[in-house]
């Protein structure tokens, strides 16, 4: 009897095993799954591509994108009819597949789609829509081409304006006698290398420039990136070309403003100082808001050239734009001494010479140590204020002992 009751109890739980290992079986059967690989024109795997997964009653169920091989998938996909849709490039129209059914018990529903094949059939069926496609994908290859060589261009700049920077710093060593010729290899060197990394980027830029078309509106930033790989080289014609280049495709624009402020410098450091000052000017005129660098880089230019007299007016506007600009306030009391005639404006006696301090000198300097008090241009300006108490007895300022006369 009891044995009787052992072989009815298992028999039950061998009954129910079998119900728990059928059960996950027939849910998985519920759903089904599609999946597909997607080639474009060319017959080779198109990644990063849309696909939607729409019911038949025209509803958006699943939404993806294809990997690096061109692969897709939609997994738990309640048994019907369904159409995958793919998302071309630009202007971004939508290509429907045919209707198909999924059926768990079929296995997965593959929907492959190769847009070389769909194509040549179209050619044939619908002209206008195969060339239509074609366009979309030649014009995505367009940007992938135009970004990859912009992005390479830009790596190479960024090396170039590191290797600069070393190679500024290299020069700027003081060297022992038995070093001099070891060092100056090294310069050279450095040298080398901001030349060849300057073509670098210049060729991928230059090609970004080709890919993109001459109407593309990115032409004044792909000139004025190669003008800038110009520039780091000391390649002055070709920087202020590129430059040039670039405004033209920017035209009268706020943004045009630092391609001829950047020109500005070009022809500042090449000497060419009333080509400089066009530039400045110009730069000061498209974006006023920042003017108060472009007279500031123009007095510069001019202070650097030795026209300290001409200097005097840039700078003026310089800190009347930018009153908090040690630098400016400083420059501005330097060229207003170095305004001074000395044949005119100065008397020499036998024991001293006294001269007639331009207006704004002394503020300029002590304007310049108020901003700057423990900086070069605050320890410049007080080494100016000195000087020019030395040149005038009258003179006299807040750094330097009890006012009498301020110029």
């Amino acid at each position: 009897m009891r044995r009787k009751d052992n072989l009815g109890l298992r028999g039950m739980l061998l009954f129910a095993a079998l119900l728990l290992a059928l059960a996950p079986r027939a849910a998985a059967q519920f759903n089904g799954s599609v999946r597909g690989q997607i080639r474009d024109i060319d017959g080779k795997p198109w990644a990063g591509i849309v696909v939607e997964l729409i019911s038949d009653q025209g509803l958006k169920i699943f939404s993806t994108k294809t990997d690096n091989k061109g692969n897709y998938v939609f997994g738990i996909v309640k048994p019907g009819n369904y159409k995958v849709a793919v998302e071309l490039p630009p202007p971004n129209q939508i290509y429907r597949g045919d209707v198909f059914q999924v059926d768990p018990a079929k296995g997965d529903s593959v929907q492959d789609f190769n847009f070389k094949d769909i194509l040549a059939k179209q050619s044939k069926s619908d002209p206008g829509r195969a060339e239509a496609i074609k366009k979309q994908e030649e014009e995505k290859q367009k940007i992938e081409g135009v970004k990859g060589h912009f992005n390479a261009g830009r790596g190479y700049l960024d090396q170039e304006t590191a290797a600069k920077t070393e190679l500024t710093a290299k020069m700027r060593e003081r060297v022992p006698d038995d070093q001099k010729d070891a060092h100056q290899q090294a310069v050279d060197a450095l040298k080398q290398k901001v030349a060849d990394l300057s073509n670098q980027a210049v060729g991928e830029f230059q090609q970004a420039s080709k890919l993109a078309g001459e109407k593309d509106s990115n032409q004044h930033i792909f000139w004025a990136s190669m003008g800038t790989a110009y520039d780091l080289a000391g390649r002055d014609d070709d920087a202020i070309n590129a430059y040039k280049q670039a405004i033209a495709a920017k035209g009268n624009s706020p943004e045009a403003a630092s391609y001829y402020n950047n020109m500005g410098n070009v022809y500042a450091r090449s000497g060419k100082v009333d080509e400089a000052r066009e530039a400045y000017v110009k730069s000061a005129e498209l974006n006023p808001a920042n003017a108060a660098n472009a007279w500031r880089n123009f007095g510069i230019t001019l202070y650097n050239a030795g026209r300290l007299k001409e200097a005097v007016e840039p700078l003026k506007k310089a800190t009347e734009l930018d009153p908090k600009s040690a630098q400016a306030w400083y420059l501005l009391g330097a060229s207003l001494v170095g305004s001074i005639d000395s044949t005119k404006d100065c008397k020499v006696t036998a024991d001293k010479m006294d001269c007639k301090i331009p207006e704004g000198t002394v503020a300029a300097y002590e304007k310049a140590v108020e901003l700057d008090p423990n900086g070069p241009y605050g320890a410049q300006a007080k080494m100016g204020l000195e000087g020019l108490q030395a040149m005038s007895s009258g003179i006299s300022t807040k750094y330097g002992g009890a006012k009498k006369k301020k110029s």
